[in-house]
């Protein structure tokens, strides 16, 4: 059970290491010293527009692979 924990944990830093990176989250602290204040801001623009990138460039690559594959039918 715990090596499942650890495993959801990891993935769950991975995918917030990734969207920090492709700038899906953004982290801003502001306030007074006594009340720091802290906000995570999640970009669900920036997520949609990546998500239609990445499925057109797998479309793009099943359709090379099918030509590919009808080519070698031919053969």
């Amino acid at each position: 059970m715990s090596r499942l924990f650890v495993v959801l944990v990891l993935v769950v830093v991975a995918v917030a290491a990734f969207g920090f990176y492709r700038g899906w989250f953004q982290f801003s602290s502001g306030g007074s010293q006594d009340k720091p204040n802290y906000t995570i801001t999640v970009d669900k623009d920036k997520i949609e527009e990546d998500k239609d990138t990445a499925k057109k460039k797998v479309q793009s690559v099943g359709e090379k692979a099918g030509q590919k594959n009808g080519e070698k039918a031919d053969k």
